[in-house]
């Protein structure tokens, strides 16, 4: 053996025994230890190093969170980072998941990385700056890094997000914000990259305390010192606002802005933005926006042109504040500068034609009060076309204030509009590839969709798991290898479950096909059905379980037979996308499973029979006998149930405190026909003994409870109903969503339909107000909206207080504006009695302090309709003293309803 080979096989020995003592190192979590060591290796040492850390890092995340784990996770961070030479691979590994909240210090890290090029620090830095805020990446690490590297600092989200938490964290360190903020190097580059970054402002916002040493504060103090350049702060700050987004992202820069004190000529130069915000920034905004060029105006800095520009761009905004604001504005202005009437004026003129009277009355009293002050024809002209876009009311004073043309005597030509009912989706039959297959369930992955592509998907994966399963497999591989449970196989137990066969999982779209996708690919086991779906009268946790238990069981169903006999198609795949299934289309499924001698799923079997169209009495007898030609039980089945008539549902009313729920009774047709699973369906719901809260809930699901049940939504209604009631009692957010569904629901909208928009109309977020507001349309649309049931229901739920008249009205004043005013006054005509009749006898309720909004709409509503007749308990409000908005509201409607045309 020469001298060479013997050194060399020396040196590898030593390279292996310092490789052996440094893993060891690692794995006792001796950091300063494994520091010490990388410091006397070489690079090419360090490299043959990796694939045992590599290793190890695989061992450890099998272990998740054992205490071998944690304490080896900070040294073998630092040692990964050291034995690699890629910019991109350390940089992976610095921001790796499995050891995101077990790092090495970021000192331990710059000094392990701290002999490397500049150039390749600059390129790591970069590359961690990238990535997502949530990735974890220490401040501190990127910060060394880029002073190591002398590169320009990045000015990505995680970075600067991580500087403003450092900076309003270190006050342990001594000094003020602004004190540390001023020995930045980088200050100037990293306040520019704050009015850049989207979302910084909310975090800003919350780091940004009050008084001499919050951030705003800080940075105008700075500014005022010259450390910042005051012009490119001041239009940063304007332009961050015209970008726009949320009051909570927006309000830090609105209060920056305030914090720089412009001085008038500044806001003069700007008057442009100004403007542009008023227009169509968020409230807050828009009100500084306002005060701005008010302030222009009354300095007289600011053109007639302008201010009536201006005054074009606030009246037509939603908030009432502003538009009273403005006109207020205008009225100051006109009382200074007599000469401004020609210009202003006409602009003011155009809230004549606001959907909310009472800006009406206030531009009809403005232009009345400064008329005189306008010289040319012309404009009075103007003016008194304008008149027309006012109400009947106003109008007539207008005729003998303005010159406005007379009102024209005669009954009024009101025509209703409504949008069209809504056209159901017919479904497409199931993929007819397997690839085609796969990317529609990886699209249901990433978002749960509809009913109609649930269902469509659903059924196709059952066909192509019967037809040729190797194939389907081979398809979906892309899909599965990126699902969460397809990492780790040992994973599948802990996450899946034994006891219901993943069960939990199915409360969303992408939950089921994970657990259907999970089963195909032999990861889960389901469990027998008679085993996992609960029988009748086992599963009593809350008012809707019985829903969700009866959607699960299909489910279940579905992929047990996908383990152990996979069936050639679904039977209750509907035909259209609320869930109904044509009784000819059923009978034909039935008519191939007998040619094939499939078994026919029970489960699958009742809830198409749930979904089978019976309104149609001619086209249900006509399968009926179809049906029983068959000669199976199932078409025997068919028959009955096509020729049975829907029995009424039974229901009574429980007041708990300040709702109205319901109670249903035994549906002995749900409850006695159907399979196990389904059969809960029946069975009576008390509110008194079931809880309405419990974790069956979850947003997407109801709209798969509604096809479940397509011409019976009463049923679902009801058990949503104590969920619906939330929205306006206790202020929650979310469930409204489903009333849209609701009110396209092919059956009867009878009283639990009703009682859910009724809640709906008067919830406390604007989202569902909209979503109570469109399920109105649609039922007045459709022919199904009962004025006087929920007009009744909803007198009665603002006398409790469960609805506040407020949000009633501005929900009402909504469906009034797409043109149904006829619906709305409709509606109130049965709801305002109840109120009115409180009033009258002086009780002291809730009800009154909103009572005026109502009688806004309703008297908007029958000026537009041209209604008549007596109200009841009216008189008494429009007599009594005073000129609030609820007596002048009422003598409004009083005169309306009676043909008289009188002043306010």
């Amino acid at each position: 053996m020469t001298a060479t080979t013997t050194a060399a096989t020396a040196a590898t020995a030593a390279t292996a025994a310092t490789a052996s003592v440094l893993m060891g190192a690692v794995r006792a979590g001796r950091t300063a230890d494994v520091v010490s060591l990388l410091d006397g290796m070489t690079d090419a040492e360090r490299r043959l190093c990796f694939p045992e850390l590599k290793a190890l890092r695989t061992e450890l995340r099998a272990d998740g969170w054992s205490a071998e784990a944690c304490r080896a996770h900070p040294a073998l961070h630092a040692a990964g980072a050291a034995c690699q030479t890629g910019a991109a691979a350390v940089a992976t590994w610095l921001a790796a998941v499995d050891m995101r909240w077990s790092q090495a210090s970021p000192a331990v890290l710059l000094h392990v990385l701290g002999d490397r090029d500049p150039g390749w620090l600059g390129d790591v830095v970069h590359r961690l700056a990238l990535r997502q805020p949530a990735s974890n990446v220490s401040y501190e690490l990127m910060a060394g890094l880029v002073r190591l590297s002398g590169c320009p600092v990045p000015t990505t989200e995680a970075y600067v997000q991580g500087w403003l938490r450092h900076i309003s964290v270190t006050s342990q360190r001594g000094g003020t914000l602004r004190d540390r903020l001023r020995g930045d190097p980088h200050l100037a580059e990293l306040v520019a990259a704050l009015f850049r970054t989207d979302g910084v402002g909310t975090l800003l916002g919350r780091l940004s305390g009050g008084g001499p040493d919050g951030w705003t504060t800080s940075l105008a103090q700075l500014t005022a010192e010259g450390a910042l350049d005051r012009t490119t702060m001041v239009d940063a700050c304007v332009a961050r606002l015209l970008r726009g987004g949320t009051a909570t992202e927006l309000r830090v820069f609105l209060r920056l802005l305030e914090d720089l004190a412009l001085t008038r000529e500044e806001e003069h130069r700007r008057a442009s933005d100004w403007t542009a915000l008023a227009s169509d920034a968020v409230a807050a905004v828009a009100a500084h926006a306002q005060s701005v060029m008010g302030a222009l105006a009354l300095d007289g800095r600011l053109p007639p042109r302008r201010l009536a520009e201006l005054t074009g761009a606030v009246l037509f905004r939603p908030e009432k504040k502003l538009v009273r604001a403005q006109l207020v504005l205008l009225g100051k202005v006109l009382a200074r500068d007599a000469s401004a009437a020609g210009e202003v004026l006409p602009a003011a003129a155009r809230a004549f034609g606001h959907e909310v009277s009472d800006v009406q009355e206030r531009a009809l009293k403005l232009v009345e009060r400064h008329i005189g002050k306008v010289t040319s024809a012309e404009v009075r002209g103007e003016l008194a076309d304008a008149t027309g876009q006012l109400s009947p009311t106003l109008r007539a004073r207008a005729v003998r204030t303005l010159g406005a043309a007379p009102v024209t005597p005669g009954p009024l030509a009101y025509e209703e509009v409504l949008p069209p009912p809504p056209e159901p989706l017919r479904l497409a039959p199931a993929p007819e590839s397997a690839a085609e297959l796969a990317e529609e369930v990886s699209a249901l992955l990433a978002s749960d969709g509809d009913v109609a592509a649930f269902e469509r998907a659903l059924d196709g994966l059952v066909r192509h798991a019967h037809r040729d399963r190797d194939a389907l497999l081979e398809a979906l591989e892309p899909v599965i290898a990126r699902r969460w449970w397809a990492d780790d196989e040992r994973s599948h137990g802990r996450h899946w479950g034994d006891s219901s066969g993943g069960q939990h999982q199915l409360r969303t779209g992408a939950g089921v096909f994970d657990f259907l996708l999970a089963t195909l690919q032999g990861s889960v086991r389901p469990t027998s059905p008679h085993r996992a779906v609960p029988h009748d009268g086992a599963d009593h946790r809350c008012v809707h379980s019985a829903l969700l238990g009866s959607y699960e069981a299909r489910l279940l169903e579905a992929a047990y037979r996908l383990s152990t006999d996979p069936q050639p198609f679904l039977l209750a795949t509907p035909t259209w996308g609320t869930g109904l299934l044509e009784p000819d289309e059923l009978v034909d499924r039935l008519d191939a499973y007998r040619r094939l001698g499939s078994r026919v799923p029970a489960v699958d079997f009742g809830q198409a029979l749930l979904r089978v169209r019976r309104a149609d009495r001619a086209a249900a007898s006509a399968a009926a006998r179809r049906a029983s030609a068959l000669g199976t039980a199932q078409g025997e089945r068919l028959a009955r149930w096509l020729t049975t008539e829907e029995t009424g549902l039974p229901t009574s009313r429980w007041t708990p405190d300040v709702r109205i729920l319901l109670e249903l009774g035994e549906v002995p047709e749900l409850h006695d026909g159907l399979p196990d699973g389904l059969r809960q369906l029946g069975r009576p719901v008390s509110t008194r003994r079931e809880a309405w809260y419990c974790r069956d809930w979850h947003g997407g699901i109801p709209h798969h409870w509604l096809a479940m049940l397509p011409e019976r939504p009463e049923l679902v209604a009801a058990r949503l109903l104590p969920d619906l009631s939330t929205v306006a009692v206790d202020n929650v957010r979310g469930p409204a969503a489903v009333l849209p569904r609701l009110a396209e629901a092919d059956g009867t909208a009878g009283e639990a339909v009703h009682l859910c928009l009724t809640y709906g109309l008067g919830a406390r977020h604007e989202e569902d107000r909209l979503s109570a507001v469109d399920a109105l349309l649609v039922l007045a649309a459709r022919g199904r909206l009962d004025t006087g049931r929920l007009g009744a229901d909803l007198g009665r739920l603002v006398r409790s207080g469960a609805v506040k008249p407020a949000r009633l009205a501005d929900a009402v004043r909504t469906a009034a504006a797409t043109g149904a005013h006829a619906t709305v006054w409709g509606v109130l005509r049965e709801a305002l009695p109840v109120l009115l009749a409180d009033l009258a006898t002086g009780a002291r309720t809730a009800s009154a302090l909103g009572l005026g909004e109502l009688l806004t709409v309703a008297a908007e509503c029958a000026e537009r309709t041209g209604a008549r007749g007596d109200l009841p308990h009216l008189a008494e409000a429009a007599d009594r003293r005073g000129a609030s908005r609820l007596v002048t509201q009422a003598r409004r409607l009083r005169s309306t309803l009676t043909g008289e045309v009188a002043a306010l």
